[in-house]
């Protein structure tokens, strides 16, 4: 059964639902949007240039929520207007990971050998020391709660022989789910203009790693990351806070804005949600709430 313009009724009663939580707590949210598919080749990406004192659609959020099970779309606010991912680059640089091991070629226990160049990336990182080693498993988990620049290198390096032949990777795995308007130039997310993505993208990706890769489920639940007598907490804020909540990934940098893809399960039903862009960690937060809360 359908509703508007075919949409399912489920879709139509959470923006109903979303009309009903923006009146009653007297906050304004982006008003829906019909979604209009047009696929985008990689050089009309590229062609996408922002700098990083100039945020990309720092107007609004770009909002998606979809089904987890079917993939359906449940909910979209500006989900094709390019945007930069910042650190939810990560869930490709860890799809590309844990295919490697689906493969053989690595295992959890695999060595990874630390570059200078790995070393030297900015913060967010582990201080990963040049020479040194760090098992699959452990930068898995580094990403995953961490989100680590240092380790995020490393594992492209090791993969590829070089990031930017990694990043060629990261696109080609990237046109073959379906993200049409995704450009990667590097593992971590740090800025660069050529580097976008899209709200709807980032939903695609997101739902390809944990329906995938349903065995490392555990590392986006984690709350903490233990390394080298060290323990960094999660920067996913949900986690334990919010109902059903069970990952996924952030990102940040001061073009990109504040991003969160978050999945939860409630009453047998699965949701992801993607903000992209939100002002603050606690607004972006707050707003990934309200949409869980929805769409259930």
């Amino acid at each position: 059964m359908t509703g508007i313009s075919g949409r399912p009724l489920l879709a139509v009663a959470m923006a109903l639902a979303l009309a009903a939580c923006q009146t009653a707590g007297g906050a304004v949210a982006p008003t829906p949007t019909p979604v209009v598919s047009q696929a985008a080749s990689p050089p009309q990406v590229k062609a996408v240039a922002y700098t990083e004192t100039a945020p990309a659609s720092a107007a609004s959020y770009s909002e998606y929520v979809l089904d987890m099970a079917t993939g359906s779309e449940l909910y979209a606010h500006d989900a094709d207007k390019t945007r930069y991912p910042a650190s939810l680059t990560k869930m490709m640089t860890l799809y590309l990971l844990f295919d490697e091991v689906g493969s053989g070629r690595y295992s959890l226990s695999s060595p990874l050998t630390v570059s200078a160049r790995a070393a030297s990336q900015p913060p967010a990182k582990l201080g990963l020391k040049p020479g040194s080693t760090i098992t699959v498993e452990q930068a898995a988990r580094a990403l995953a709660v961490k989100s680590a620049n240092d380790v995020a290198v490393a594992i492209a390096e090791n993969i590829s022989g070089s990031e930017d032949a990694f990043a060629a990777k990261m696109n080609a795995q990237a046109r073959a789910l379906g993200l049409t308007r995704t450009h990667f130039a590097n593992a971590s997310g740090l800025p660069d203009p050529n580097h976008v993505s899209t709200a709807r993208d980032m939903a695609r990706l997101g739902r390809a790693l944990k329906t995938r890769f349903p065995q490392y489920a555990g590392f986006f639940q984690a709350k903490s990351f233990t390394y080298n007598d060290r323990t960094y907490k999660t920067t996913n804020n949900l986690l334990g806070k919010v109902p059903g909540v069970d990952g996924l990934k952030t990102g940040h940098t001061n073009a990109a804005g504040y991003n969160l893809v978050a999945t939860a399960h409630r009453g047998g039903e699965r949701r992801l949600v993607v903000v992209m862009g939100s002002k603050s960690e606690g607004a972006r937060d707050k707003e990934v709430t309200r949409l869980l809360e929805a769409s259930f």
